[in-house]
């Protein structure tokens, strides 16, 4: 649960130019123009991530404490118990669960009160197993009900039988369902079996760690926070997502995607343009979901490019790729397309574009699971 959310603020803050121990070290003021979006600023101009770090062991918070970000966070946003859950959604929610609830709840009060304007909380949990399921949505309707107004985003990881073969990971997760439908306004789905293909299939990696796993996830999250995190032509933050994504309150479940994907064998062959891209981004191979858009339709889609790039060609490409698949696409919900443009890459790469689907084939993973 914790060790790929840490993965993430790795990322952000390489890209926000904030070392391990919290200080700037960027070359551009447009890196702090809006770094109060995720960071605190704490005595000695040392930035401090505004994240609560939650689990019911130890040991994945020894693990986070000894990597070279491990100091970044704040010790007092460290909340663990004894026991662990031992996979058990009843045991995440109800028991050891419930027992350190009312403690997160008042760090997550603490720092929501340290925010300017707060729009909204992003949760970042696994739901096969017993903490992300059961003790993530223990603390997604506890959230809601303290903040009724505010919108809450999920990155939800799906488990799958490729990645890990616990026999309880349908259960947790079915059982975890319920709160993600009442509780989230916003829920990516991060699917294990989508990844564990692309690490194989598309990136080539013959034994895909977690680590490879990891890495997808985090550059999704990126993506996604772009344009929070930095000024851009055309932005998209938490309420615009929801405005423009979410035609029904319950129809919240996105999939996401990433590109370029390319294998370091396959990358002097290609140029990265924004043609490629868009025709990547649309492309069933690239989702993190494993689901065939083609076997249900999209009823909306925001895509957000980052790099130097015309707005024009974008919109040209967009418009290009609806027109051919127009059959995918609902005829009820007009202009379902959405686009921001962001001109600063991630680090290693020219340009790159990460997309948010809301396609009706995602019910194919409920039943992959209700079918295990």
């Amino acid at each position: 649960m914790v060790f790929w959310c840490h993965q993430f603020w790795e990322v952000i803050s390489d890209e926000h130019g904030i070392d391990p121990t919290g200080h700037f070290h960027g070359d551009s003021d447009l890196q702090l123009e809006r770094i109060n979006v995720y960071f605190n600023e704490a005595s000695g101009g040392r930035f401090v991530p505004r994240a609560v770090l939650v689990d019911l062991e130890a040991g994945t918070m020894d693990l986070v404490r000894s990597t070279p970000f491990g100091r970044l966070f704040r010790p007092d946003n460290y909340i663990f118990g004894d026991q662990g859950a031992s996979n058990n959604f009843a045991k995440g929610r109800y028991t050891e669960g419930a027992e350190i609830g009312d403690n997160v709840l008042d760090v997550i009060r603490r720092e929501a009160e340290g925010c300017d304007l707060l729009q909204g909380f992003q949760l970042v949990h696994s739901i096969g197993g017993g903490t992300g399921s059961g003790m993530g949505c223990l603390l997604l309707e506890k959230i809601r009900e303290e903040y009724p107004d505010r919108i809450i985003s999920t990155f939800t990881v799906i488990p799958s039988a490729k990645v890990s073969d616990t026999v309880v990971e349908p259960y947790n997760a079915t059982l975890a369902v319920s709160s993600l439908i009442e509780c989230s306004d916003e829920t990516y789905i991060l699917d294990n079996e989508a990844l564990f293909d692309i690490c194989y299939r598309t990136l080539k990696l013959s034994a895909p760690s977690y680590g490879d796993l990891n890495h997808l996830i985090s550059a999704v999250m990126t993506g996604v926070t772009t344009c929070m995190r930095f000024p851009g032509q055309l932005n998209a933050d938490l309420r615009k997502i929801l405005v423009n994504m979410v035609p029904f309150p319950r129809l919240h479940f996105f999939i996401p995607g990433f590109a370029p994907l390319t294998s370091r064998g396959d990358k002097a062959y290609r140029a990265v343009s924004v043609p490629e891209l868009v025709r990547q981004l649309f492309d069933a191979k690239n989702l993190m979901a494993a689901c065939d858009p083609r076997n249900g339709k999209y009823l909306t889609v925001a895509s957000i490019f980052r790099g130097r790039m015309s707005t024009r060609e974008v919109d040209e490409q967009m418009l290009n790729i609806q027109d051919k698949n127009s059959s995918y696409f609902v005829e009820w919900i007009p202009n379902n397309v959405k686009t921001a443009v962001c001109d600063i890459p991630p680090r290693g790469l020219k340009m790159c574009a990460t997309f948010i689907g809301n396609n009706t084939a995602v019910q194919e993973l409920y039943k992959r699971i209700g079918e295990i």
